[in-house]
């Protein structure tokens, strides 16, 4: 089988900083409140111009400035995981073609997988690459929650933000990407939604979610270091889904990764469902210590559906 590895990362947020003071004018909540329950203190919204496809654009901008030997016509699949699609046609990666100037066209398509869809992308991204389909692939997590944000709800409004993260997975003799591993929980399908009986507003039923992640988690992510041939404490790095801080902290614990960093954006970017691990992990290699080139990261999440997926990568 051919090997799949991740040569570049990029990402985008809109401009917008808001603050948790400035929800304190919204709805009933303090800047007490939000960190202590969530850990955020400021997140991204959009400023009316930004939408899914152009943030995904620009993010795929990034990623490829930072592959210089691939250029946009290089690319033969496009996978843009998204909850919160502008349209239901045409698909929001048939746009980030056009946007690149793409003249022949790539297979493009848009997974909804919620808060864990880039990871499946990733995972299909791998698979299309292992069976011939592809060779250089894109793939790109752009959410722009605040659309489907109801602002008199305190317990979702504090959490949502938006913002996208791309990656560039290319073929490699050598399998810098471990299987994915993937799936859900069918009575839980309903605990995270944005339904039309609910105006299209983010929803969730907070309770059941803290208490299946606090105890299912730890598992899941114990099977994705298995089934990459790893131990915990093989780790360089911890990418969860950008949820809530209190979610991370304890399942970053419980994992047990004692030289791992451990992402935590969401203190500064907010919950950006499937845009979250890559916003998260091409911020920490554009900052001044970024992760160096053949560490261990893993990458998981968990969101709507009640939908999950995992694997390790290797740094560039």
């Amino acid at each position: 089988m051919t090997g799949s590895k991740v040569v570049a990362f990029g990402h985008f947020q809109p401009e917008r900083i808001v603050p948790n003071t400035e929800l304190e004018t919204l709805v009933e909540t303090s800047d007490e409140w939000i960190t202590r329950r969530v850990g955020i203190q400021e997140r991204r919204w959009g400023t009316g111009v930004e939408t899914v496809d152009s943030m995904a654009i620009k993010a795929a901008k990034m990623a490829l400035d930072n592959a210089p030997d691939i250029n946009a016509e290089d690319i033969d699949l496009i996978i843009v995981a998204t909850c919160t699609a502008t349209d239901r046609t045409p698909h929001m990666a048939a746009r980030v073609a056009l946007g690149l100037g793409m003249d022949q066209g790539p297979a493009t398509m848009d997974l909804n997988a919620a808060c864990s869809g880039f990871a499946h992308a990733v995972g299909m991204a791998q698979g299309a690459i292992a069976a011939g389909s592809a060779t250089k692939t894109l793939v790109i997590g752009s959410e722009m929650l605040t659309d489907y944000t109801d602002f008199t709800d305190r317990s979702t409004c504090v959490l949502t933000a938006d913002g996208a993260g791309a990656f560039i997975i290319t073929a490699s003799d050598t399998a810098e990407i471990s299987p994915v591993v993937w799936g859900s929980v069918p009575s839980l399908s309903d605990a995270v939604r944005i339904e039309a009986d609910n105006d299209m507003k983010f929803a969730q039923n907070g309770q059941s979610v803290y208490r299946w992640t606090v105890t299912q988690l730890p598992k899941i992510a114990s099977k994705i270091i298995d089934r990459a041939g790893m131990k915990p404490e093989d780790l360089d790095a911890i990418i969860l889904h950008q949820a809530n801080l209190r979610i991370i902290e304890p399942l970053a614990e419980k994992i047990g990764a004692p030289n791992a960093r451990v992402a935590t954006d969401v203190v500064y970017s907010g919950n950006t469902s499937a845009a979250s691990m890559p916003l998260a992990l091409s911020k920490l290699m554009a900052s001044d210590e970024p992760l160096a080139s053949g560490d261990k990261a893993l990458l998981f999440a968990f969101g709507g559906g009640l939908s999950y997926a995992g694997q390790i990568i290797t740094i560039p």
